[in-house]
């Protein structure tokens, strides 16, 4: 399958909460190829829909030996403990800052057939869940950044080469939520 090209910062479809999976067909099973494809191609170890310019509650994972996807996921935090370390984002690439999230959590959703699919396991696969998750909120990392890393964070990526780049339109598709953004 083809590698898409991935959205980068400012685009807007990246602030745009991701709506639910209804339909487990043959176009989610392409996305979910093109979502896993493009995350190896960039060296990710995780990849959003929406950063396809998808809007739909789907991601891909690779991350710390675990890998796979999730189809309207949700997840449950185990425990209080939290860890703090360096997180980017190829949506924002070639940044990092120190992020926190929780230490450990679960993950629910479902395969690219509709069968119920549980994950957990490492502390990165805690971090890359959470944060995948988070771009179907249209939630950012640098929004979860201390305010002060967050302003240093903001200066960087307005100084990066690619920060202002035009973005395309949402891809439309004859699935019926597919390409759309609400």
């Amino acid at each position: 399958m083809p590698v898409q090209p991935i959205r980068l910062f400012g685009d807007p479809v990246l602030r745009t909460p991701a709506v639910e999976v209804t339909a487990f067909d043959a176009e989610l099973r392409k996305l979910v190829v093109d979502l896993t494809d493009t995350m190896h191609d960039e060296g990710g170890a995780g990849l959003a829909a929406p950063q396809l310019g998808v809007g739909l509650r789907v991601f891909s994972y690779d991350c710390d030996g675990f890998a796979g996807h999730l189809i309207n996921p949700t997840f449950d935090v185990v425990g209080d403990e939290e860890q703090t370390g360096p997180e980017g984002c190829l949506s924002i690439p070639g940044l990092r800052w120190e992020c926190t999230r929780h230490l450990h959590v679960v993950a629910h959703g479902w395969d690219e057939h509709g069968e119920p699919v549980t994950v957990e396991g490492s502390e990165m696969l805690a971090r890359c869940i959470q944060h995948e998750t988070d771009h179907l909120d249209g939630v950012l990392f640098v929004d979860r950044l201390d305010a002060a890393t967050r302003k240093i964070a903001m200066a960087e990526i307005r100084g990066s080469e690619w920060f202002g780049e035009q973005f395309p339109e949402v891809r439309v598709s004859p699935h019926p939520l597919f390409g759309k953004v609400r």
